[in-house]
């Protein structure tokens, strides 16, 4: 619950006390303000999410939601659907005392804004507040408020207020740690642990209940990179390997045996403070130093202050060195995209899906319709090629569920639902795996010519042994939504040749350490697709075994910068052959 102005009660969705069956959306935090709660039910309206909360008094309140009806930004909700349904597909109630307010909500507006709800009347404070789901189609809410001023048809002016408000209210603390990592995708776990077994205390700030980033059971993005057998570093990938698991195919079964064996690892380590959802709102500065971050709580209103010698960002999306004001590159057009996986299996009954009006209207040939026995949709389900990948993000993720439940209902009502006919849709990621975003720039910006010309560098630690390649829209299938495609395919950069480029089995040594850290902001490390590099490089770095390897030596870096009280520039002019004994010794035995 928010500390409101006089006379005004605003509750935040994901503070709710059971999210019952709405999922909690943190991923576009820095384009709408806020995590919010939504119902991906894959059709099937999904359980009320609950709380109670206590109003400053009884009597009349007038009742405004933050929401928006998600596909009206592409005119997608105007009609009706064959069976009469209204065209909006994320529709639900608010249930007050469980009573319905004479409104439908997710209806109305191409943005996040305040929806009016009408006026309750209550005889006493204490009320219950349900979030109840019509559709199961992703409908969303991102905070409830309570006016006294029941005649106003406009919304108390919130929406700064509430960012600000949420971001300081409750409880909260200041801790100091030698390093606080941003991002707990296999960069950032990678980076957290191999600091903490080089005895440094440790936080670790990951906005996401569980970890693992786009290899977790919520996205299921399977690792990709090797790490090579023969190495000039050989305990470089020690700690990758003690995390990672046994990759999934593409949109395979849920994993979360795995992310649970993983968090019990990183909670094993008495020197390491696990974060699981939080994120970074904000950050304080000294000059060109991080001096502190402030990490607040998706769950319930707290916030923690975390103070550090050093910051490591491993958001992906460079997003705690954005904060800082690091530099940073992003290419304008011609990015790789967004994907959201999805899988499907057959069962021995039929299955039911609904229409789909407001989805993309697709027939098998506009999509790649899986072979007999591979019941998924993989990475090439992909979009937002040319459209911000931070501003604009939330949309592409849901132009991406348009997509996927256009083409699923053209499998099951089209002319191949008789061979769907016992098909069921088992999952589609509701959080998108992002390939390209920000690249904070370093002392130096690897570049593919570097990989190509097999350029070795005294500080080339991190073995690539990916591919040079990038996605574009597959023409193939590019024909119906032109300008906006959903199916990608894999290109190299022109005039390479194939042979040449870094591969498996044929590893290059590889990204400097002076990419690993800001150029501008003195005790700022960096690990994952987010580093410095040129805008093919990225190619063949994003790969997250790759991007484990990079939070190994960014962890290692930062015990160099605690046992000698530097930056992590110094440990690239001053301090480079110990940082090589490090990753050449046994944990604990380099001195």
């Amino acid at each position: 619950m928010l500390v409101s102005p006089p006379d005004v009660l605003a509750v935040e969705a994901e503070h709710f006390d059971d999210l019952g069956g709405w999922t909690l959306d943190t991923g576009f935090v820095e384009s709408m303000g806020s995590p919010y709660l939504m119902a991906h039910g894959l059709g099937t309206p999904v359980a009320d999410a609950i709380t109670t909360l206590t109003l400053p008094g009884p009597g009349a309140w007038r009742v405004w939601v933050r929401t928006f009806d998600w596909v009206a930004r592409w005119n997608a909700s105007g009609g009706l659907g064959t069976t009469g349904r209204p065209g909006s597909p994320g529709r639900f109630q608010v249930l007050i005392n469980g009573e319905p307010l004479g409104v439908v909500f997710g209806t109305e507006g191409t943005d996040w804004h305040w929806q009016d709800g009408g006026v309750i009347q209550t005889g006493k404070p204490d009320i219950r507040v349900a979030l109840h789901d019509l559709t199961g189609f992703n409908g969303r809410c991102d905070a409830i408020c309570f006016s006294r001023d029941c005649a106003s048809t406009h919304p108390p002016d919130l929406d700064r207020w509430r960012v600000e408000k949420a971001r300081e209210a409750g409880e909260r603390a200041s801790v100091r740690y030698d390093l606080v990592v941003a991002g707990g995708g296999y960069a950032g776990m990678c980076a957290a642990v191999a600091a903490t077994r080089l005895g440094l205390s440790v936080a670790l700030v990951q906005n996401r209940p569980v970890l693992g980033g786009n290899g977790s059971s919520e996205i299921r993005v399977p690792l990709r990179g090797l790490v090579p057998d023969e190495t000039p570093y050989p305990l470089l990938g020690r700690t990758l390997k003690s995390l990672e698991y046994d990759a999934q195919p593409n949109a395979g079964r849920a994993s979360d045996t795995d992310d649970a064996a993983i968090e019990r690892i990183l909670r094993s380590e008495p020197n390491l403070t696990l974060l699981l959802n939080h994120y970074v709102a904000s950050v304080e500065m000294e000059g060109n130093r991080i001096r502190a971050v402030n990490a607040v709580c998706t769950r319930r209103p707290a916030s923690v202050r975390l103070e550090a010698h050093c910051f490591a960002d491993c958001t992906g999306h460079g997003t705690l060195g954005a904060l800082a004001g690091a530099e940073y590159a992003i290419a304008p057009r011609d990015l790789m995209g967004m994907t959201n996986i999805w899988s499907w299996e057959t069962t021995p009954e039929p299955q039911d899906f609904p229409d789909t009006p407001w989805a993309l209207d697709l027939k098998p040939g506009d999509f790649p319709v899986p072979p007999e026995g591979k019941s998924n949709g993989t990475w090439c389900w992909e979009s937002g090629f040319n459209l911000d990948p931070i501003r604009d993000l939330e949309a592409i993720r849901d132009w991406n569920l348009r997509a996927v439940f256009g083409a699923w209902s053209a499998l099951k009502h089209g002319e191949e639902a008789e061979k769907h006919r016992n098909a069921r849709l088992t999952f589609v990621s509701a959080l998108g795996g992002v390939r390209e975003s920000r690249r904070l720039i370093g002392d130096f910006v690897l570049s593919s010519d570097d990989m190509l010309r097999q350029v070795k560098f005294e500080d080339g630690f991190v073995p690539v042994t990916w591919f040079l390649d990038r996605h574009i829209p597959d023409p193939k299938y590019s024909g119906t939504y032109r300008d906006n495609p959903f199916i990608a395919t894999g290109i190299q950069e022109p005039g390479t040749d194939r042979e040449a480029r870094p591969r498996h089995g044929k590893p290059w040594w590889g990204i400097p350490y002076r990419c690993l850290y800001s150029r501008n902001i003195s005790n700022l490390f960096m690990a994952g697709r987010n580093i410095s590099t040129t805008y093919w490089a990225l190619g063949a770095v994003r790969v997250m075994r790759t991007c484990g390897l990079m939070g190994e030596v960014v962890g290692t870096a930062a015990a160099v910068c605690a046992r000698r009280d530097c930056l992590p520039r110094e440990v690239y002019k001053t301090y480079l052959e110990e940082l090589k004994r490090l990753l050449s010794a046994p944990t604990g035995e380099a001195t």
